[in-house]
């Protein structure tokens, strides 16, 4: 184990807050938890990618950098047509 793994593995615990958040709170609160949650996916794969030296593996945290990106920006689009 590297410390790329250890960092990688600390980081994972973040996930546990955005997840009450995004349970318990309101829909603004719960969207900000979510585009959180998928920056530190992204961080997470990032570390998993260097950790297991392999260069294929950053494929993955790039796109997902960009699709949790627009998909935040769906979700608060959605939830602004439901306020009205």
């Amino acid at each position: 184990m590297n410390v790329w793994l250890i960092g990688a593995t600390v980081l994972m615990g973040g996930f546990l807050p955005c997840l009450l958040v995004a349970a318990r709170a309101t829909a603004l609160d719960a969207l900000v938890a979510l585009q959180l949650a998928g920056s530190t996916a992204t961080l997470v794969l990032l570390l998993l990618s260097e950790g297991f030296h392999r260069p294929s593996y950053f494929a993955a945290p790039l796109v997902l950098s960009v699709l949790s990106f627009v998909g935040t920006l769906v979700i608060a689009r959605f939830l602004a047509r439901s306020s009205r």
